[in-house]
């Protein structure tokens, strides 16, 4: 998948791996790519921004813990997040709308000019 594709959605696709449960940024990036079915490989260099930016934005709280002799912050949604996820489930139902019926192939008798 184009890394262009994901533009204005990556928001959208953090917080809705994070609906069902608290995960480390390690965990958020597999489970990106296993529920893409293998599309989605986000490098860290994009994921680990999104998420300070989205807990600036107060979608996401954190906290850190040592699991294994290792530090690791672990992600959570917040009220404001869980509303942020409907509000974008939403525009993205609208925006999915407007692109099937732009990109739908036009109909044959419009297409040979009758009709119009």
């Amino acid at each position: 998948m184009k890394p262009d594709a994901l533009r204005g959605h990556l928001d959208a696709l953090i917080l809705s791996v994070l609906e069902g449960s608290s995960l480390h940024g390690y965990a958020i990036m597999e489970a990106l790519q296993e529920r893409s079915g293998g599309l989605l490989d986000l490098p860290t260099g994009t994921l680990y921004p999104a998420l300070r930016r989205l807990e600036r934005a107060g979608y996401l709280d954190s906290e850190w813990s040592t699991v294994g002799g290792r530090k690791r912050r672990t992600y959570r949604l917040t009220r404001a997040g869980r509303r942020a996820l409907a509000n974008e489930r939403s525009d993205w139902r609208d925006l999915a709308r407007v692109m099937e019926h732009v990109l739908r192939p036009a109909r044959a008798d419009l297409a040979d000019g009758i009709g119009v």
